[in-house]
């Protein structure tokens, strides 16, 4: 027979597993691991697995307008970067890389939880994704790049100098790995984006120079860079890799546009004039870069053909003085003559006044230089400029014809 104390213990704990199951039961939800959102396989190294997505583009893939693979040799921009390395190498001994990271700030707490490189391998570019499924596995990721970066001699990156490269340096360091290219010659796109597009470009923003330089736009599933890091987060919490498809999606495209980039960049400045080249901006900012590179011939021939276009009142400014600066800075007067006189033919009111010039400091003969202000004035009279080149040239014209007369009438 139960005794009543018993019955009632046991009631109670009825009472309470009953109460318990009509409460709402926590949700499990489903891991979706990272091999299940993206095609990809997992890599031995001496350091664990990690896994790694591969893609091959072939050499006559277009990315918007521009090729990935440039027949050109870079030796104005290795010129540029002032690294003759980079003009002898061949474009197989280039790694294009772009990392994802747990942060922007840099330091030992950021760490690259997705690494993107890519290389030229039998005719085709090879781009592979290395990712950490978790931060243990960092040492095999870095493992595997760096096998994957052995053969190269050379990097190609878009900030990488600032960023990309002092990050996964500090990596390498903390886990005693030696840094696969730590002697490699070291191209960062960044800065001469910034050369060739500041003045006529809102930004120069990888992105941003895709859209409005190579003509590409990105697929829906492409995320703001400013997201990557809090997807990474979630995943690890909650093990659903889903939303890090798009993640994906935008490193390898980081990775891609670099190559058209380059290839881009290096066909602009290798050959300007056969329709390259749009923007009269641009190609000011080619003879800024070749009047620093020493080039002073090409750089006077660039600066002539941005002024063809209609440019504004202050770049217009900027661009006349630049050239007049550097046909001086040229020293070979008989060479300057020759360019004035063929600019002053084809209609370049800016040679007349060198002209002018030349024959008043140089000759001693105004007369001469009188007549080359007046045939400025006539192309001013006559030309079709917009309002504030023509009052350019007008009270340039009128102070120096004042100037000249007065001389001439002693």
């Amino acid at each position: 027979m139960t005794s009543p104390r018993k019955s009632s213990t046991t009631d109670k704990l009825n009472f309470f597993f009953k109460k318990a199951a009509d409460l709402p039961q926590p949700v499990v939800e489903p891991r979706y691991e990272i091999d299940s959102v993206v095609a990809g396989s997992f890599l031995p190294t001496p350091l664990g697995e990690v896994f790694v997505v591969e893609q091959s583009f072939t050499s006559d893939y277009l990315h918007g307008s521009s090729p990935i693979l440039s027949s050109l040799p870079l030796s104005l921009i290795s010129q540029w970067a002032n690294d003759p390395r980079i003009a002898e190498l061949p474009l197989s001994a280039f790694a294009f890389l772009d990392t994802e990271t747990s942060g922007l700030a840099g330091g030992t707490g950021t760490y690259a939880f997705l690494v993107g490189a890519a290389r030229f391998i039998d005719g085709h570019f090879v781009l592979k994704q290395f990712f950490m499924r978790d931060p243990a596995e960092e040492p095999a990721l870095l493992e595997g790049l760096a096998h994957f970066l052995a053969p190269a001699k050379a990097l190609i990156t878009f900030n990488g100098k600032a960023f990309d490269a002092p990050l996964l340096t500090t990596r390498y360091s903390l886990h005693r790995i030696p840094v696969p290219y730590k002697n490699y010659a070291h191209l960062d796109l960044l800065p001469l984006a910034r050369r060739l597009w500041r003045d006529r470009l809102e930004s120069r923003a990888l992105k941003y120079l895709e859209e409005h330089v190579l003509g590409m736009s990105r697929a829906s599933e492409e995320v703001p860079g400013y997201e990557i890091p809090w997807l990474y987060f979630d995943y690890l919490r909650k093990g659903d890799a889903r939303p890090l498809a798009g993640v994906f999606y935008h490193n390898a495209m980081d990775v891609v546009a670099m190559a058209a980039l380059l290839t881009h960049m290096n066909e602009v400045i290798t050959n300007p004039y056969e329709g390259r080249v749009e923007h009269g901006l641009d190609f000011i900012a080619l003879g800024k870069l070749f009047e620093d590179l020493g080039h002073w011939d090409e750089a006077a021939r660039l600066f002539e053909r941005g002024l063809e276009f209609n440019i504004t009142e202050s770049d217009f400014t900027v661009a006349v003085k630049r050239l007049s600066i550097l046909q001086k800075r040229r020293g070979d007067f008989e060479e300057a003559l020759r360019l004035w006189e063929k600019a002053a033919a084809e209609g370049h009111i800016y040679a007349h006044i060198e002209m002018a010039k030349y024959f008043e400091h140089r000759r001693r003969d105004v007369k001469s230089a009188i007549q080359w202000t007046r045939s400025a004035l006539t192309h001013v009279q006559q030309g079709n400029l917009p309002a504030y080149e023509r009052k350019y040239w007008l009270d340039e014209i009128a102070h120096r014809l004042a100037r000249l007369e007065r001389k001439d009438s002693i």
